[in-house]
């Protein structure tokens, strides 16, 4: 099990909260690249996989990936196959690069816990908007807490 945040225990409920966020998802932002593209350190260093590690499945996949590799035996027990640079690595359908496009700025009801009026999330059109209307909730909470 993943380690959870550590956070506050909120004082309120969630409905009285507002969660603002400039995100910039996987889906829009970024697309699929290349081991050349990213600089993969394994395409421009090659890598090895010790024989011994790996599950007779793996070690086959491996065998006959269509990559060039070459056999080395360190001692009894430990074998590796080690993959030449400049060719695709196992983790290829991993890497991504970002896409010139600016970040979505966006402001929802609610907080970790949810949002429980279930309100459409707002998107900001531009940065300064998304400032301004965190500074006047943040204002609005001062003068809440200032009344007491």
């Amino acid at each position: 099990m993943a380690a959870q945040p550590n956070r506050p225990t909120p004082l309120m409920d969630p409905s009285r909260y507002k969660t603002y966020a400039v995100v910039s998802p996987l889906s829009t932002h970024f697309r699929k690249a290349t081991c050349a593209e990213t600089a993969c350190p394994h395409y421009l260093n090659g890598w090895g996989v010790r024989v011994e590690n790996c599950t007779p499945d793996l070690l086959h996949a491996a065998r006959t990936s269509g990559r060039r590799y070459r056999e080395l035996h360190v001692a009894e027990g430990e074998n590796w196959l080690v993959f030449e640079p400049g060719q695709e690595c196992f983790r290829a359908s991993t890497h991504y690069l970002r896409e010139e496009r600016p970040p979505l700025f966006l402001v929802r009801d609610g907080d970790h816990r949810g949002n429980p009026r279930r309100t459409k999330t707002r998107q900001h059109l531009n940065p300064q908007t998304w400032v301004d209307d965190f500074a006047e909730h943040q204002q609005t909470l001062a003068d809440e807490i200032k009344k007491g």
